[in-house]
């Protein structure tokens, strides 16, 4: 009978009780004193380079790998990944011990990169560094570095100064001359230092040689030599933020799990333990909106954009024969919707999903060019990794669920496209710590190679793991590229690929013209067009015609112009808003739905009686993103609003009355005055 096949998980398991056995077996032998020191460190440090390669052999390793279903993929992959982890970690404090207190031929133990680059010096300096080590048996393990020879592969100059930050660091400062002891792959080598300290240093800030500025050399060679260095030290801060990358990804991966528990980053913790999927990251659009204030919300967009002399308008003008706003047009304009995505990994045990959503805004391929729009997704459980939008629901549809949107950009860069980052808010269940994680990017250009509009139509986009910033990042269910195989089982690999379907539309001549009214740069949901056309309409009429003089900046009385922009990063009151407004259409002639100046006034009496109101009602809670509890009482209060406005609508016969401000039944909050005033100073771009 023929032996039973194991499949690729099965098989690195094996190595790895292979090498959990061998390191026990060397700890032992080292405790109980079983042969010599350097057989001892030899055989950990090819302990060292084997789990490194199954370390990434395990990493690289994928469901379809697999010969057969596994149960529990990712679980027992994550506890194969730490059990190697604590191992290197066992292994690295064995190999400091071991090491011996200079020079000897273990340190000879040098990365393929690092001997192909020291190959001539390696073999003029091999005579003398047999000689030292025969002949310093005695000497005390802390004399001092002698840094005569130049030619000595293991002297090196240190061009910057560097602090460690971590237990096994060496701090070491700008001139100080080193003794290598052991070279490693992943650029921490280990050094001594003149007073016999030893402890690792980035090999980014070592210089091979004795001295950084010598003062024996004549002019010119010292000039050169500044020069060099001032070159090498420019190179050493370029390199110095990919430092935590680089010692990250080779042996000191539990450095990661140390510096998240000291930082408490619920992000960081989870990363390191496994339980987030590779290529995840941490997101960059929620970092924007976090960090950046109102600059990349649609509240900042929606305002009026002043001119280079700050005296008119840049993208707001009126027609004066019609008294309405003039159409403006802008490079691109575009109309989508978001269909779905498919085969998008979903976080590990551990935490608890808040919400599923993607953000999106215009983007160049370097910078935000616009606000950063938030729609939600829907999600089912029994296909977790599939991720659908605009859901059929009775009523209207939220905006926060509607994956129609348009995008107004009047950028010419030729770079110009939508950027689409898939995230998830998520809670710790251990800590109950909140975080905000990319679950990879797509992005659409918007141009073709020779600088035409893309054509209507449906485009699957492949999603990206990193940031917008990173290139060639996988995330976990992507398939292994150029990976062998037939068309069929290409086919099979195309389907695991992480997708992001998105249908570029067109619209009807009253949606464009509608569209033409808005800011020249605004990203937003389609259903709402019809409302940001009747605020611009406001707008003008505010600025434009009711102010005494164009350079009048005096505060102006519009309760509706100060309150309105809010409405855009609280997408519930804004469908609070469509859905009052739509009641109030419903009693509207067709003569009446004509008329711009009835429009305007039945718009602010609708916006006053329902919106107005609850942004000022103490009953409703402060708007938080991705708090379920605090969504389903804000819905409540919403919906109770606008049943009470439904309610004085049908006893009066009229839309919009004021009489809910006078009701015994609703408090409201203490009276401020910048719920009325619009300051043109402060808000406008």
């Amino acid at each position: 009978m023929a032996p039973k096949r194991r499949g690729a998980l099965q098989l690195v398991q094996r190595e790895v009780d292979e090498i959990n056995k061998q390191t026990d077996s060397l700890v032992k032998d080292v405790q109980n004193q079983v042969g010599s020191t350097e057989e001892a460190f030899q055989r950990c440090q090819e302990l060292q380079m084997s789990s490194e390669e199954t370390l990434k052999k395990l990493k690289e390793l994928t469901k379809a790998d697999e010969l057969a279903p596994v149960g529990n993929y990712d679980q027992r992959k994550q506890e194969e990944e730490r059990r190697l982890q604590n191992m290197l970690e066992r292994l690295n404090s064995l190999s400091l011990e071991l090491s011996p207190p200079g020079p000897s031929s273990a340190a000879g133990n040098v990365s393929k990169e690092d001997s192909e680059d020291g190959t001539d010096e390696d073999d003029d300096s091999d005579d003398d560094d047999d000689g030292d080590t025969d002949g310093n048996d005695g000497e005390d393990e802390k004399r001092a570095v002698k840094p005569s020879s130049q030619s000595d592969p293991r002297i090196y100059t240190v061009l910057s100064d560097f602090k460690g930050e971590q237990e096994g660091d060496l701090s070491v400062q700008r001139g100080e001359v080193l003794r290598i002891i052991r070279k490693t792959a992943d650029g921490w080598w280990l050094v001594q230092d003149t007073k016999g300290s030893r402890g690792l240093v980035p090999r980014t800030y070592l210089k091979i040689g004795s001295g950084v500025d010598d003062d024996d050399e004549d002019e010119d060679d010292s000039d050169d030599d500044n020069e060099e260095s001032e070159e090498e030290e420019e190179e050493v801060e370029e390199l110095t933020e990919d430092r935590d990358k680089r010692r990250i990804s080779s042996h000191t991966n539990w450095s990661t799990v140390r510096k998240a528990l000291t930082e408490i980053d619920a992000t960081d913790v989870l990363s390191a333990m496994g339980a987030i999927p590779s290529g995840f990251r941490p997101s960059t659009l929620n970092t924007l909106l976090v960090e950046e204030g109102e600059t990349y919300r649609g509240s900042h967009y929606i305002q009026p954009e002043l001119s280079q002399s700050q005296l008119s308008f840049k993208d707001l003008f009126l027609d004066p024969d019609t008294g309405r706003v003039r159409p403006c047009q802008v490079r691109t304009c575009v109309c989508f919707t978001l269909w779905g995505c498919r085969m998008i990994p979903t976080p590990g045990v551990g935490v608890q999903v808040l919400s599923r959503h993607i953000r999106l805004c215009a983007f160049d391929g370097a910078q935000v060019l616009s606000n950063i729009h938030t729609v939600r997704a829907a999600y089912n459980s029994k296909s977790p990794k599939t991720w659908s939008f605009s859901p059929r629901m009775t009523g209207i549809l939220p905006t926060l669920l509607d994956g129609e949107c348009f995008l107004r950009c009047d950028s010419t860069d030729p770079n110009l496209g939508i950027l689409f980052e898939l995230g998830v808010t998520f809670i710790r269940n251990s800590t109950g710590e909140r975080g905000d994680l990319s679950c990879g990017w797509a992005f659409l250009k918007l141009t073709d190679d020779a600088g035409k509009p893309l054509p209507n139509r449906t485009y699957e986009l492949p999603v990206n793991g990193g940031t917008p910033y990173e290139t060639d990042v996988a995330v976990e269910a992507s398939a292994t590229k150029g990976s062998p195989g037939g068309v069929f089982q290409q086919m099979l690999q195309a389907r695991r690929q992480p997708k992001l379907i998105v249908k570029l539309k067109s619209t009807n001549s009253r949606t464009r013209t509608q569209l033409s009214l808005l800011p020249d740069t605004l990203l937003h949901s389609l259903s709402c067009v019809h409302l940001l056309a009747l605020h611009r309409q406001l707008l003008a009429d505010t600025l434009l015609m009711d102010r005494p003089t164009m350079q009048d900046a005096d505060l102006i009385c519009s309760p509706i112009l100060s309150t309105f922009p809010v409405l855009l990063d609280q997408t519930d009151l804004l469908d609070a808003l469509r859905s009052a407004w739509l009641e109030a259409e419903t009693s509207m002639s067709r003569a009446q739905k004509r008329d711009l100046s009835y429009l305007k006034q039945e718009f602010i009496k609708v916006y006053m009686s329902s919106v107005y109101f609850l942004l000022h009602s103490p009953s409703l809670p402060r708007h938080r993103w991705g708090d379920p509890p605090s969504e389903e009482q804000r819905a409540r209060v919403v919906y109770a609003t606008l049943e009470t406005l439904k309610n004085l609508q049908h006893s009066t016969g009229q839309s919009g009355r004021p009489e809910v401000f006078v009701e015994q039944t609703h408090s409201h909050l203490a009276f401020d005055i910048s719920e009325l005033s619009f300051d043109l100073l402060r808000v406008a771009r």
